[in-house]
Parts: structure tokens; C-alpha cells; sequence
């Protein structure tokens, strides 16, 4: 019998289609570890070899956050990997590991750890000075690259025994995996690189690591969680309408075990003593996010035009230090004054100015209180305009893309945006009202 043509595929013809098929589920993958306003943001973690030893190696390990603004925050970062031998580890300075493991092949000197995938955190402040490296020892809280970046670095030292003792016989760790502090982040292979180079505290002579190798880690919004972890909502000056972050905005799964805002639970003692795994207790609200960021269009000036942006927490069980907010809007190339918070304006292309960066000024307002009366920080945002494109129609006064602490946030629906009212023109200079200022504070006390 004989086959019509187009019937079967040909054996040629389904493999490429199966390769086509493989190349795309990894190009998808790259690209949820792609950040378009942090194109080159990821964490690099370097291995120095600075001396051998008998049986092995010590080795400095730096952790060096590149991330514009997103930061690892308490209670701080895990790192993992899996020896390519029966490496031990013998002892470490400014780190331990989680678990020793099985020693007990060992006489007399016992290692660190015999655990074929050692798990490292880092030390806790205030340990004896004999335990501790530079840049080490800060509970695992790293800042972001944009915010701080003297603090954006952790260091460890690790002397590793039953491994090689040169060059060509030590084999390099496996499967790394970074926490920071919860899922997000994918860690590539180690790569061995050129060797560092050091200055000696005179800077009159240089010295270099015995061997280098780097290990890269970039982070996934979609690895942490399906939903968003955060809201924006709008009003404006020309519009009494207020529109609220979207229903659900950051899933319902939560919304059994919220709690009322004026519920005698939170009267309970360790109410906001924070859970082992991170489970948040949120204020019921109708968009269940642990944060909220609302934008509003404050007033309208000749030249400028001002903007006040409040960021509330939602969650009982969470304070957020060291935190970040980012806002994309066309006009953002064009920042006077910022009030009570610190500034800087990202600029990953060139040619595009429009992204900025804002956080809390250190011991002012750098730690955002959990849910409550003291659980909201606030800024106001002059900006000068651009007399070519400003308008106040069609919602081209509200952001683009707002990221807090490095997630991006829900926006709601295009056609919710606050409207113009018919009988304003574009030159219309509007005044800020009693009326207005009073609408926004009321919002902030109601979900």
C-alpha cells in the first residue's frame, strides 16, 4: 500500500522540529532570568585558591551582588553545591555550614563538615574576631549594587582537604544553588577565569590568586511565585475615582488566614515575630499583596508637575530593610526634587532615561515597619516638564513598570486608569485642593 505524500513526517523533518522545540523552551527560559531594566544585574560568586595545603586548598569566596536594586534581605542568603570528589571541609572563617555531616571515619582532628553538598550561611554579627573576614558576618543581608555598593559584597574562607593540590588536579564544585533569602535565583557552572589580582596594603606590589574560578546566579521572578508579590493603585488630582490594585492582584491563596485590621488577634504577643519558612500573615484586603504602592498625581504646576507615592505594607509578620522601589515613566529623565527618599536614576541603555531607582534614607525611613499605623513610607516627586509630550490625558501620567524590592508589581488594567474630565484642556493649570490631599490620606487607611 502505498503512503500519500504529507502523510508522515519524514525522520529528518520531526527532529528538527524537536531541536526547534528544545532551542525555544530554552530561550524561555533565559528570558525569565532576563530583568529589561537590569539587562547585566546578577550575582557573581568567586572562588580565589590562596594557598595549598597538604591535602587540599584554602580558598577566599566573595559574593558580589550586581543587581541594581534588588538585595538579599534577612534572614540572608544559603549557598549550596556538591563536591566532584570526596572533598571535606576541614575549617572555615565568617561562615559555617548547616550540618557536619558523617566524620566519623576521622580520628582526632574532625572536619567542619563531611557532607558530600555542604550548605553555607553566613555568620552572625558580633562573633569573636578570630571567627571573622572582611565583609563577612552580617546574618547574610547583601545590599543592592545601585543602593550600596561598598555593602553589596559577603565573604567567606574555606580550607577544603581530600581534593587536589594543584591546578590541574582540583576539580571544580557542582550544582550550585543560592537562596536569597527564598527560591529565584539559578546559578550556572563554575568557570575557571583568569586569576585575581591583589595590592597589598602599601599598593606598591601586586599579588595573585593561585587559581580563580566564578560562578553566576541570576534570579527569576517567575521561580519565587506564579502571582506578584505586590500592587500599584492610582488617583489623581483631576479625578475623585480612586483605582485600587486588581482583585486578587497577588492570588487569593491567603485569603483563609488573613486577618482584619481591627481584630483583637493582633493584640496577641509575637503576633509579628516572623515564621521560620516566611509565611506571611496579611491584612485582609481585596488584592491579598504584602505590599501596595500607590501613585498620585498630586499637582499641576506651569513648568512642573508634582507626584506623591506611598508604599504600605501588608504583612504583619515582615519588615523590610533596606528596601527598593522602581518606577519607568518617560518623565523620569527629568527629576528635580525628591523628598524623603534617596534617588538615582538607572540607566542601563543609553540612549533611554526613563527608569529611576528610589529608597529610604539610612536611619530615617530605610526600614519599612510591618503592617500597622507605622507600616507605610511616603515621598513626593517633583518633575520638570517636557512641554513636547507631558499630558495628563489617557493615563500618560502613571507609571510604566513599578518593581518593588525587585519584583514587579501588578498595574491595573489601562482602561481603570483615572480620567481627564471632558472639560479640561492639556494647558489647564490645576491647584492642589484641601479636598484632594484629604482624598489621599483617607486611601491609605483603607484597603
Amino acid at each position: 500500500m502505498s503512503r500519500k505524500p504529507g502523510m508522515f513526517l519524514s525522520l529528518s523533518t520531526l527532529s528538527f522540529t524537536i531541536w526547534a522545540a528544545v532551542i525555544l523552551l530554552m530561550m524561555i527560559s533565559q528570558a525569565e532570568s532576563y530583568d529589561p531594566l537590569d539587562p547585566f544585574g546578577n550575582i557573581t560568586i568567586k572562588w580565589d585558591v590562596i594557598s595549598w595545603t597538604p591535602d587540599g586548598y584554602v580558598a577566599l569566596v566573595t559574593m558580589n551582588n550586581f543587581q541594581m536594586y534588588r538585595h538579599i534581605m534577612s534572614p540572608g542568603w544559603t549557598l549550596s553545591w556538591g563536591w566532584a570528589k570526596k572533598e571535606v571541609i576541614w575549617s572555615m572563617v565568617g561562615a559555617q555550614t548547616t550540618e557536619q555531616g558523617d566524620c566519623s571515619k576521622f580520628k582526632g582532628n574532625v572536619p567542619h563538615s563531611c557532607k558530600k553538598n555542604p550548605t553555607v550561611v553566613d555568620l552572625l554579627p558580633g562573633v569573636p574576631y578570630n571567627q571573622q573576614i572582611a565583609n563577612c558576618c552580617k546574618g547574610g543581608v547583601v545590599a543592592s549594587w545601585g543602593q550600596d555598593p561598598s555593602s553589596a559584597v559577603s565573604s567567606f574562607q574555606v580550607s577544603v582537604g581530600l581534593a587536589g593540590t594543584t591546578n590541574k588536579t582540583v576539580k571544580l564544585p557542582t550544582n550550585f544553588t543560592l537562596l536569597g533569602p527564598g527560591p529565584g535565583y539559578t546559578c550556572g557552572p563554575a568557570k575557571i577565569v583568569p586569576s585575581t589580582v591583589y595590592l597589598t596594603p602599601d599598593r606598591r606590589r601586586k599579588t595573585q590568586a593561585l587559581m580563580t574560578w566564578n560562578v553566576t546566579c541570576t534570579y527569576s521572578q517567575v521561580l519565587v511565585s506564579k502571582n506578584p508579590r505586590c500592587c500599584v493603585s492610582f488617583s489623581s488630582f483631576y479625578n475623585d475615582s480612586i483605582t485600587p490594585c486588581p482583585t486578587c492582584s497577588c492570588g487569593c491563596q491567603n485569603k483563609k488566614d488573613c486577618i482584619m485590621s481591627d481584630s483583637n488577634k493582633l493584640k496577641n504577643v509575637g503576633i509579628n515575630t516572623p515564621r521560620k519558612d516566611n509565611t506571611p500573615l496579611l491584612q485582609c484586603t481585596h488584592h491579598m499583596c504584602p505590599i501596595r504602592v500607590h501613585w498620585h498625581v498630586k499637582i499641576n504646576y506651569r513648568e512642573y508637575w508634582r507626584v506623591k507615592v506611598a508604599v504600605t505594607n501588608f504583612n504583619y509578620k515582615m519588615n523590610y530593610t533596606q528596601w527598593t522601589l522602581v518606577a519607568q515613566h518617560p518623565n523620569l529623565n527629568n527629576v528635580t526634587q525628591v523628598f524623603s527618599f534617596d534617588y538615582k536614576p538607572l540607566v542601563p541603555y543609553q540612549a533611554i532615561n526613563d527608569t529611576a531607582m528610589f529608597y529610604g534614607m539610612k536611619f530615617y525611613n530605610d526600614l519599612l515597619m510591618e503592617a500597622g499605623p507605622y507600616g507605610n513610607v511616603q515621598t513626593e516627586i517633583l518633575l520638570k516638564k517636557d512641554k513636547d509630550i507631558f499630558t495628563l490625558k489617557q493615563g500618560w501620567a502613571f507609571p510604566r513598570k513599578i518593581y518593588f524590592n525587585g519584583d514587579e508589581c501588578q498595574l491595573p488594567p489601562p482602561d481603570a486608569y483615572p480620567i481627564l474630565p471632558n472639560s479640561a484642556h492639556k494647558n489647564l493649570i490645576f491647584s492642589f485642593s484641601l479636598l484632594e490631599g484629604f482624598i489621599f490620606l483617607l486611601f491609605l487607611v483603607i484597603v
